[in-house]
């Protein structure tokens, strides 16, 4: 029987997930007498929605879905409060708008239908921004909340929707698949905090020990990750881990996971700037248009800054 300590964790479907899956397989969390139990989320809402249910303790989302459910913004019904804060960053995250095959130009979108998680999160505000600088008005075009990346892209895959928001490997995939990069957020924003590792603020009073424990594995997981003598079992460990990703696809997939331009942020560091820019899109889009400046209010680095000392 196994004297291995339970965390649970729910992650987003994706490439970002490489440096947990490298803590696990390479004994990390073993060594720190955790066992992961890693499960995938098909949404924003669903996420929030079971973490708020007490079902998950470590939390890999978008720090837009941090900042919403502090703001009384979050998606799901009212009342519903996963107690989300920021435990270290994890991606300066890049959207590519995949498209069908004949949407070429942001013009071809009017009057055409685009897949998003959920209609009021961060990743949508990105989508609105880069259609504003373009000339299309969000009145152009419909909206449908379809999930997390997987669900959206087979949307677009199926014909049901013209347009969605991807990460890798979802983006190659579709490259690869004869459907057109319309465009990419970097293009527009030079830093923006896509995901971030979080917990349950009330866990995290009562298990201190717990989430020091996981930031260590999970630090040793991504300096593996990030570690060019790994990059071939990295490779071989993610495509084991994500089948549907073609071997041709692995190695743009790689490149942009590994590079903090557009993928996994080295040291799990914060981007205040990355973030500053989340705040300004919610404060724009979000409800009630309220002005947010702040970050620290959405933060407990603590338990980072201290495994990070312990070095």
């Amino acid at each position: 029987m196994s004297d291995l300590k339970s965390v649970r964790v729910i992650a987003f479907p994706g490439a970002p997930n490489l440096p947990t899956f490298a803590a696990i397989e390479q004994g990390y969390f073993a060594e720190e007498g955790i066992q992961v139990e890693l499960a995938l989320t098909p949404s924003s809402v669903a996420q929030a929605e079971r973490t708020a249910a007490g079902e998950f303790d470590i939390v890999f989302t978008a720090f837009d879905n941090v900042v919403a459910y502090e703001e009384g913004q979050g998606a799901t019904a009212t009342g519903v409060n996963p107690d989300y804060v920021v435990l270290a960053g994890a991606t300066q995250l890049e959207l590519a708008i995949v498209t069908a095959p004949d949407v070429k130009t942001y013009e071809d979108l009017k009057s055409r239908s685009i897949a998003l998680d959920a209609l009021t999160t961060g990743f949508a505000f990105v989508l609105f921004e880069m259609m504003a600088k373009n000339g299309l008005k969000r009145e152009d075009v419909t909206f449908a909340a379809v999930g997390a990346t997987p669900q959206r892209w087979q949307s677009v895959k199926s014909g049901e929707h013209a347009a969605t928001l991807t990460i890798e490997p979802f983006t190659s995939i579709a490259k690869r698949s004869g459907y057109n990069v319309l465009d990419v957020s970097s293009n527009y924003f030079e830093s923006y905090q896509g995901g971030a590792i979080a917990t349950r603020r009330s866990y995290s009073a009562e298990n201190p020990q717990m989430v020091a424990a996981f930031m260590r594995a999970y630090l040793k997981g991504l300096a593996w990750t990030l570690d060019e003598k790994n990059s071939g079992p990295a490779a071989e460990l993610l495509q084991a881990k994500m089948p549907d990703i073609q071997p041709s696809a692995v190695p743009s997939i790689m490149a942009s996971l590994l590079s903090p331009r557009s993928g996994l942020t080295p040291g799990s560091k914060i981007l205040p700037d990355g973030m500053k820019t989340v705040l300004e899109l919610r404060s724009r889009y979000g409800k009630g248009s309220k002005a947010l400046t702040d970050i620290s209010k959405y933060l407990d680095l603590s338990f980072f800054e201290a495994v990070v000392a312990d070095k």
